[in-house]
């Protein structure tokens, strides 16, 4: 099994959707795929139809201060065939909070997932828009960490502090985190300052993607379906290029199991 996380600290480029869409496609090709929110938002547990009055939370198999009631496996919700997601909701605030104070808070989320390693092939992480406990300890237990990004010259900075954040996690926490790359989302190829920023990214250093995702009211319009765009809309652009991504995806995949 290998866990990929899809992390930004900064909000609204895209994570949620990018989750979503590359594990309805890497489930339709056979794969066995487990989506998991570990946002307090549950923006990614809305987009596949679920609702928030839930019995059961991946809050309450993190636990907090104390641990979880659950364990993994007893939360999951299936959403297609070969395709399932743990949950989250607001509670996950307060997990956050609890879990400053327990030991080894760091490596409780890799604990969580010991359950269910032979039941999947992949495992996708939807990180909230910070970098609390809740991201760092998806990181902890992620192979791989894929950052969305806009093309803003702007956000140039903030993107190479997270970079920065991902080298110490691998210093101090999980030595095997690797970086897949840079998605860039939201992109008009027509737009010059978005032509400029990808520039500023790939000069800065930074890793991008084979794949950009463009902008579409498509995608908002899936989720509120309770769909993925790949779903919702297959001959959509945007969906197009999410398959595109997945093929990426796919090819990391099959390279970590040669490394094994």
């Amino acid at each position: 099994m290998r866990v990929l996380s899809i992390a930004n600290h900064k909000g609204g480029v895209g994570k949620s959707a990018t989750a979503h869409a590359l594990g309805v496609a890497l489930a339709a090709t056979g794969l066995r795929v487990l989506l998991i929110d570990t946002d307090p938002q549950a923006s990614l547990t809305q987009a596949c139809g679920l609702g928030l009055e839930l019995d059961r939370s991946l809050a309450d198999v993190m636990g907090g201060s104390q641990p979880g009631r659950y364990q993994l496996r007893e939360i999951l919700h299936q959403i297609d065939d070969g395709l399932y997601i743990a949950p989250a909701d607001i509670a996950l605030s307060a997990v956050e909070l609890g879990l400053a104070s327990r030991m080894g808070r760091e490596y409780v989320f890799r604990r969580a997932l010991l359950p269910v390693m032979d039941s999947f092939d992949l495992v996708l992480i939807d990180c909230p828009p910070s970098l609390g406990l809740l991201t760092v300890g998806a990181l902890a237990a992620s192979n791989a960490v894929l950052v969305p990004s806009q093309p803003q010259v702007v956000d140039l900075r903030g993107l190479s502090l997270f970079i920065d954040t991902l080298d110490t996690i691998r210093d101090e926490i999980n030595p095997a985190l690797e970086l897949m790359g840079i998605l860039i989302t939201f992109y008009d190829s027509r737009l010059t300052h978005h032509q400029a920023a990808v520039e500023a990214i790939r000069n800065a250093g930074l890793p991008v993607l084979p794949v950009a995702i463009g902008r579409s009211v498509r995608v908002a319009e899936a989720a509120g379906s309770g769909q993925s765009v790949v779903t919702y809309e297959p001959s959509n652009k945007r969906a197009e290029e999410y398959l595109q991504l997945s093929e990426v995806l796919k090819q990391w995949l099959k390279t970590s199991e040669q490394q094994d």
